[in-house]
């Protein structure tokens, strides 16, 4: 089903990302050597870190600010909507990456209270394009645009019990999550946009996190 054409402005910029032969190419070469440089600076005796989300997203941001500028990219903000990491162009967006093998669901709510999460689920509308990174070290993966027309539809279509992913019962709820199921059909939609990704670490790369930090101590304020 193809999207519509009054979206607005943001859906027709946002592609822009996926059919811009040289971005394309940006993109191939540098999203593994960015969450490259992103996993070295977070991570402690060879385990990553929590942060190791939250500065994915900020790589993914700056791309956004790359290409479409400060001005029509929003991130300092208050933002109440859970789900909702950037506005662009007055359109809001999630982002989620994920390292597995395969396509793999995403956390959606963050809780540790089992009956809230249940009312997330009974009260749940998608609001907003998902940008997905699946990250497949030494393999290939993809950057997705899952636009919030294609969620709406595979929810509509095969209801709550496919889409949602709840803790089971007697465990620790973290939270509600997007199934594996659902989001296979997601990334299969016909109006998703991909840029597949060939995730090859740079085994030259001398990097140390702490350099930085370093030449900020040396200079005099």
């Amino acid at each position: 089903m193809p999207l519509t054409e009054n979206r607005g402005q943001m859906a027709k910029r946002i592609y822009e990302l996926f059919d811009e032969e040289s971005l394309i190419k940006k993109i191939k070469n540098k999203l593994p050597y960015l969450f490259q440089l992103a996993e070295i600076d977070n991570s402690r005796d060879g385990k990553l870190g929590m942060e190791i989300g939250s500065a994915r997203e900020r790589i993914l941001i700056a791309l956004l600010i790359y290409k479409f500028s400060e001005e029509n990219v929003k991130v300092d903000i208050a933002i109440t909507k859970s789900e909702i990491d950037v506005i662009v162009f007055d359109e809001p967006i999630s982002i989620k990456t994920v390292t597995n093998k395969k396509v793999v669901g995403v956390k959606l709510i963050w809780t540790v209270d089992a009956q809230k999460a249940i009312e997330f689920i009974n009260q749940y509308s998608p609001k907003c394009d998902i940008l997905y990174a699946h990250i497949n070290w030494d393999n290939e993966g993809a950057l997705y645009l899952l636009s919030k027309e294609s969620q709406k539809e595979v929810l509509k279509e095969f209801g709550k019990d496919f889409y949602f992913k709840l803790p089971k019962t007697g465990t620790n709820p973290r939270g509600v999550e997007i199934s594996n199921k659902a989001i296979n059909k997601l990334v299969e939609h016909p109006t998703t946009k991909k840029i597949m990704i060939d995730w090859t670490r740079d085994e030259t790369i001398q990097y140390n996190s702490y350099k930085r930090w370093v030449e900020e101590w040396k200079e005099e304020r």
